[in-house]
């Protein structure tokens, strides 16, 4: 029977690649709404062919809609989670269109995550197809703005998480070996802006105070606090500041990325970094920001729906490894609402917001095979 799943997996492989090559046309970035809602259209078209019932929740504060959709008739909810929202700026398909080149399959969004979106539909589609009707009642979340940290679906993420018994999060799979996600580090978002005092760099250089050599220490500061060998992480990737060569700077600021494993940890470095003070003389400092998403820890809550996971994969003669990752997603709001969260269960692939991004067709045929497995089973 597992052997026949794999191989009907396989059989579906061109019905697969005509819909995630549709989806990954839709361009669909974050900071374009009407990307979105076009992108959001076409899945709530395409599930509602299916059975799915689908209900569109218009988006705000910006952003585009978020899609929900319920299939199945199980007892208890399992709550299937994606986003289709991008990196990529409209217009990316011109220099990177969907392309097909042996087994890997390239464009923009496709291993994160429209491939992922592409699978849940695709075993949905497989199941009615061959009559499997015994599904588990499934809450399938399309979310806008998981890209940006999730600003205006966190809480229906959370929401209809509570109401389920287990989270399954569709983002892509690791190569070489399809490592599933039972671990993502937390992610902290914090903004540092100083003042100081401008003068005439030539003329008084003595009467400014320069924002940008305070910044300079703020961050040679964080550096400090960082420690990666227990997974803390810190990264300014941006600062501005200043005017002119000539002008000694009256203001800088800087946008600091944190990382961690642990809840302990966030708690300690928000602390710390919220706590900064001056360190050079008649300087100003402020800082802003906090954790935006909590770290998923391998509780085990998520230890045991893996371990289950693994059962049925090795049923359909698949290898599950798991693995921890730096990067963060709506699984870590799940999983720290101790709902048992399982991550990376989508496409196999690499590239994820670079040029290279692409999925290997070659893991397809199990990967779709286990999700319909688990549709059933959960």
């Amino acid at each position: 029977m597992a052997h026949e799943l794999v191989e009907f997996a396989a059989s579906k492989t061109n019905s697969f690649l005509e819909f995630l090559e549709e989806l990954v046309a839709s361009e669909s970035p974050t900071d374009s709404p009407p990307g979105v809602e076009r992108a959001q259209s076409l899945l709530a078209s395409c599930f509602g062919d299916i059975g799915a019932e689908v209900e569109p929740i218009p988006g705000r504060d910006g952003f585009g809609p978020h899609l929900l959709a319920h299939a199945g008739t199980g007892s208890e909810q399992v709550l299937v989670v994606g986003h289709v929202d991008t990196v990529w700026p409209l217009g990316t398909l011109a220099r990177m269109p969907y392309q097909r080149d042996g087994e890997r399959i390239a464009g923009p969004g496709i291993y994160d995550m429209k491939g992922g979106i592409a699978l849940i539909w695709q075993a949905l589609a497989g199941l009615r197809e061959l009559g499997r009707t015994g599904v588990s009642r499934l809450a399938i979340l399309i979310t806008s703005d998981e890209e940006v940290g999730s600003p205006t679906s966190r809480w229906l993420v959370e929401e209809l998480a509570r109401q389920s018994k287990a989270v399954l999060v569709f983002e892509p799979g690791v190569l070489p070996a399809g490592a599933v996600k039972t671990a993502r580090k937390g992610v902290g978002l914090f903004k540092l802006k100083v003042g100081g005092k401008a003068a005439h760099a030539g003329n008084d250089p003595d009467r400014g105070r320069s924002a940008i050599c305070e910044l300079a220490r703020q961050i040679v500061k964080l550096e400090t606090l960082a420690d990666r060998a227990s997974g803390v992480s810190i990264n300014v990737g941006v600062i501005r500041g200043g005017t002119r060569p000539n002008v000694v700077a009256a203001e800088a600021e800087a946008e600091v990325d944190l990382r961690v494993a642990t809840m302990a940890q966030a708690l300690s470095m928000e602390r710390a970094i919220l706590g900064l003070e001056p360190l050079g003389r008649d300087v100003r400092i402020e800082v802003s920001g906090g954790l935006n998403r909590p770290p998923m820890e391998r509780s085990a809550h998520v230890a045991g729906l893996y371990e289950q996971v693994r059962g049925l994969a090795e049923d359909i003669g698949l290898d599950l490894p798991e693995q921890a990752v730096g990067g963060g997603s709506d699984g870590n709001f799940t999983a720290a609402l101790g709902v048992p969260t399982l991550d990376g269960l989508g496409v196999v692939g690499a590239g994820a917001h670079a040029d290279h991004e692409h999925i290997r067709l070659s893991h397809l045929p199990n990967r779709l095979a286990l999700t319909m497995r688990l549709f059933e089973a959960l």
